[in-house]
């Protein structure tokens, strides 16, 4: 029976509840040794056989696709929800939220951006679009501003996460407020530079899907129905 079968099978409550402790403890492992750690360590901190993790992911890139796919759904769903705060806040709520799950992600949330299905990450950049639309009706958001500075932002925060690490873990938060007052600046443009496209988007996430998969790894993530929450 191949991996992929393995995978979809319904699962009994013990099965399902060790799936979950695998992946809690790949999320703290991963966090704290970077994906160089190894299956070992994630089965030790989940409590589970090694035997345990390989039934469910064949390997560790098949682990970090799963929490990749979870961590992409999450930001959909807190997508959606922004968009319900009628006072045109959402985009900033969005974004902290999104700085809070690279922060819990820290230590290899470099690692997942390209390891998501490009028609799920298109979908959150069209619900991310609606947001600043949203912002800049409300006033709190420039009418320069486009969907690439937005993009920009959530790149400067992963950086910032990364670079900080556990010395001072929530210095993204400082920076995204001044950011945010940048993006809300009324009655400027924002630079006489130009944003970053959607296509430039759509070519820099092909790139790091190509560096995610690494030489001579087949690309995945077009394959199949994309099932985005």
């Amino acid at each position: 029976m191949t991996s992929e079968a393995t995978r979809s099978r319904p699962l009994r409550r013990d099965a399902i509840r060790n799936h979950q402790l695998v992946l809690e403890a790949a999320r703290d492992v991963l966090a704290e040794f970077g994906t160089d750690a190894s299956m070992e360590l994630i089965a030790s901190r989940a409590g589970v056989g090694i035997g345990t993790v390989y039934r469910r992911f064949p390997n560790k890139e098949a682990l970090v696709d799963e929490i990749a796919g979870q961590m992409l759904a999450l930001l959909t769903e807190e997508a959606r929800r922004a968009l319900a705060l009628a006072d045109g806040t959402g985009l900033e709520s969005f974004l902290r939220v999104a700085g809070q799950s690279l922060s819990d992600h820290r230590g290899y949330a470099d690692k997942l951006v390209g390891r998501t299905k490009t028609a799920c990450v298109e979908k959150l950049r069209d619900l991310v679009a609606e947001l600043l639309v949203q912002a800049q009706q409300a006033g709190r958001a420039a009418p320069g501003v486009e969907l690439g500075d937005v993009m920009a932002v959530f790149w400067s925060l992963r950086g910032i996460v990364e670079t900080s690490g556990s010395v001072a873990p929530d210095a993204w938060r400082r920076h995204l407020d001044i950011l945010l007052a940048g993006l809300r600046a009324a009655g400027t443009t924002p630079s006489p530079h130009p944003a970053v496209t959607r296509d430039q988007l759509r070519r820099i996430t092909s790139d790091q899907a190509d560096g995610a998969q690494g030489p001579g790894q087949a690309q995945t993530q077009d394959e199949g129905p994309a099932s985005c929450a």
